[in-house]
């Protein structure tokens, strides 16, 4: 009988795919000889990357996936059938073990971690073993930061099992004040080993974490915890596992002005060529943003501070957790279907998850009627002759799509009356990463995840030091005045700049706004199969479920049954939260 999930996964797997997991280091590397070189460190430090490519072979499972769905400002959405999409938005659930693969992907990076870490020290070469290192703790944080805040109370694991019996005995939950711990002296230890040079000159573009990344990362646990617990510093664990000490407020501020101050990362002039859809191939046919900057190719921008690689492969062995499946689910449904795509264009065909709630559209609109950001942000595709509502019998339909991270196309030909074949995505380009030819729909979208961006690093700073100074720094480039600060201004200027970028669920959890927020969906129109409606409670409804759960997802049932109890299931999950269907 499977046991544990920890240590069978990959404890001493390094490499960054599966073929190399088949070749002889299983018989020939060892924690005695390995890593050697090198080579051979950064490519154990490679395997705990790739655990987060690995997370997005099932990217509806994962974190960034149920943030963005549970949210106040997207809906379920998908088609009748894909419930799983849905039962986000309404806090409720049809599997209790949908969140496995994530639970095991998760802690198969946290223990390629450990193991990292308990090797590295063979490096000889100091500046290099310290930036290895401070990757590594920088992963191992960010992978126990997601956890902690889907799931709350989770095994916490600090190392390399000592021995078979250690590994097979399924660790107990840890209190969250011991993860957050451990999580801020990861991050506290990578910002004091690592190089303090300018991005640029440390990783040149491939997508290593730095010293910037751990300043920007720990500034973003501090306000959670913080916020969503009711606490005034970050506790810190000493190498014994007690709770020793702790970072203030004035400490983290401290490191953000750092960050801004010497990291070499910067806001781009132009918003709209942070997303895909100012490619220059697609560009000439997409009139709103002819008139922008290129978008800039991924490691080579500098308001990217941390972002998860993506790329495409040969065949679908080997490709989907490379390509950045969040473009796919999240691109409209069968977009494809008749002239749509030339309606819609450049934006792609996916499985329609995440339609954008019209509230956003109009409380934006109100609150900042010029502001450039809204339009670049979402798709009005009710604004667009003949939209065809209810394609492939979408759900939760509103209209609205985001364009930040969805499957970009571009015309692959054209003849007299304009496009006449379609690339489906634009990076199959040959100006791009293609060779001309197009790739699968599902599976060519090369564009690099985001988790946090140099705009995100000025709004924390004003959030913390409730200033506005780092607020109007990304104001001006949406050429908005500057206004004082305010707990509001702040709050929005969060919402506008940073929509779609798995910020939202977070923010309105540790605000303690979350109820109030989730509850004003319903009565929003939405169009199910096609025929006009509105968004109604499911189950319980929006302010019960997030009473009852605190917005924490179920624990998979698998791991409880494999602790023998030792796990217990948060609350609210019960059968009463069981979804069924819209039934109509």
């Amino acid at each position: 009988m499977k046991k544990i999930i920890y240590f069978l996964a990959a404890t001493f797997a390094f490499a960054g795919c599966d073929s190399f997991l088949d070749t002889d280091s299983y018989t020939k590397k060892n924690t005695s000889n390995y890593p050697q070189t090198a080579d051979d460190a950064i490519q154990m430090v490679t395997g705990v990357y790739a655990t987060m490519n690995k997370a997005m072979e099932n990217v509806q499972n994962t974190y960034f996936y149920a943030a963005e769905l549970a949210s106040d400002d997207r809906f379920g959405g998908g088609g009748e059938n894909d419930k799983d999409m849905q039962v986000l938005d309404h806090l409720l659930y049809t599997n209790m073990d949908r969140f496995q693969t994530y639970w095991s992907t998760r802690y198969s990076g946290i223990n390629r971690a450990n193991m990292a870490l308990a090797n590295l020290d063979k490096v000889e070469d100091e500046t290099l073993r310290n930036q290895l290192m401070g990757e590594v703790l920088i992963l191992r944080a960010f992978f126990n930061n997601e956890l902690v805040e889907m799931f709350g109370n989770i095994p916490l694991i600090t190392n390399v099992p000592a021995s078979v019996d250690e590994a097979i005995n399924y660790p107990a939950q840890s209190s969250t004040d011991d993860v957050y711990a451990f999580i801020a002296s990861d991050l506290k230890k990578a910002i004091e080993i690592m190089p303090s040079k300018p991005w640029r000159e440390v990783v040149s573009g491939q997508g290593h974490l730095t010293k910037w990344t751990a300043e920007a990362l720990l500034a973003r646990v501090f306000l959670f915890y913080t916020g969503f617990y009711g606490k005034d510093a970050l506790p810190l664990m000493a190498e014994d596992g007690t709770i020793s000490g702790s970072l203030t407020k004035a400490e983290v501020i401290t490191g953000l002005e750092d960050c801004i101050a010497n990291s070499g990362h910067d806001l781009v002039p132009d918003f709209r060529s942070l997303w895909p859809y100012t490619n220059k191939v697609s560009k000439p046919d997409y009139p709103y943003a002819s008139d922008a900057p290129d978008w800039i190719k991924d490691g080579d921008n500098d308001e990217q501070v941390f972002a998860i690689k993506c790329s495409h492969m040969a065949d679908w062995s080997t490709t989907i957790g490379y390509s950045n499946q969040y473009m796919l689910h999240f691109a409209i449904r069968s977009t494809g279907a008749g002239d749509q795509y030339k309606k819609l264009f450049p934006f792609g065909q996916g499985w329609g998850a995440g339609p954008v709630s019209p509230k956003l559209w109009n409380e934006w609109k109100a609150a900042e009627p010029t502001d450039i950001r809204r339009e670049a942000s979402i798709l009005d595709g009710s604004a667009t002759e003949d939209y065809v509502y209810g394609g492939d019998k979408q759900m939760e339909e509103t209209g609205f799509w985001q364009k930040k991270i969805i499957a970009t196309t571009a015309a692959k030909s054209r003849n007299a009356d304009g496009i006449d074949e379609l690339y489906n995505s634009f990076t199959s380009s040959t100006e791009y990463y293609g060779d001309g030819k197009d790739d699968d729909f599902q599976l060519g979208h090369e564009v690099d995840v985001n988790v946090i961006r140099f705009a995100d690093v000025l709004l924390m700073h004003s959030e913390l030091t409730q200033t506005a100074d780092g607020m109007n720094r990304v104001r001006a480039r949406a050429g908005l005045p500057a206004v004082t600060y305010s707990e509001q201004a702040l709050r929005n200027e969060r919402r506008w700049e940073l929509a779609f970028e798995g910020t939202r669920w977070s923010d309105i959890r540790r605000w303690g706004i979350a109820t109030e927020a989730l509850s004003k969906q319903v009565g929003s129109t939405i169009w199910n199969r096609g025929v006009v409606t509105s968004m109604k409670d499911q189950g319980a409804g929006y302010a019960a479920r997030y009473e009852a759960t605190k917005g924490f997802m179920p624990i998979p049932s698998t791991e409880i049954e494999l602790s023998g109890g030792v796990l217990k299931q948060n609350s609210g999950w019960d059968a009463s939260a069981l979804f069924v269907s819209w039934n109509e």
